[in-house]
């Protein structure tokens, strides 16, 4: 696989609503699973809620993974292994079957997504001081783009847009939300 470059020339990112936004830098790098449960009843998004008490994004939703360590030999190696950390999940479950675009954070991240098939039956044990709970969204849902919505709110005296796509109790936002959006295309334009 490719490494990740410093700064992508194919990026999204928090500037895709927001014109002009420049992300702190050095942008650090960081790596997710995008994880796809095969389930009998259809595909399923697997999502974490973070505890509170983390430094970054504190009781947001969000795909397992983190930042890209010395040790870890690719993007993929990262999000598997955040993965494991976070909840649990035996990387042996995982099929990877691809990227999607790197998404920049205005937090100063360039994350890059890892889409992967899981295949039941496997087991969940979240890290009780990273993840608040661990759970499931229909891929079918985040795919309607009824279900999508650009919000906007005000971040240190600045209005700033962002997509969301709340489901029942869960808010999906920010990142998150825009590299689901980022899946929806590639979807939809496949």
């Amino acid at each position: 696989m490719p490494p990740v470059p410093a700064r992508p020339e194919r990026e999204r990112g928090d500037h895709d609503l927001n014109p002009g936004m420049e992300p702190i830098l050095p942008l650090k790098r960081a790596a997710v699973l995008v994880p796809l449960i095969d389930r009998p009843q259809g595909l399923a998004v697997l999502l974490t809620h973070r505890t509170n008490h983390l430094l970054h994004h504190p009781g947001q939703v969000s795909f397992p993974g983190g930042r890209i360590e010395p040790g870890d030999d690719s993007p993929e190696a990262t999000a598997l292994r955040e993965t494991r950390e976070e909840t649990g999940l035996d990387p042996r479950h995982v099929h990877l079957i691809g990227r999607l675009d790197p998404y920049v954070t205005r937090t100063g991240f360039v994350v890059i997504p890892v889409v992967g098939v899981i295949r039941p039956p496997f087991t969940i044990m979240p890290d009780p001081h990273e993840v608040a709970e661990v759970f499931e969204v229909p891929l079918a849902f985040l795919l309607d783009p009824r279900n999508h919505q650009r919000c906007q709110s005000e971040f240190d005296g600045v209005v700033r847009y962002f997509y969301a796509m709340p489901y029942g109790r869960h808010y999906i936002w920010g990142a998150t939300a825009g590299m689901l959006m980022n899946l929806y295309e590639f979807l939809r334009d496949t």
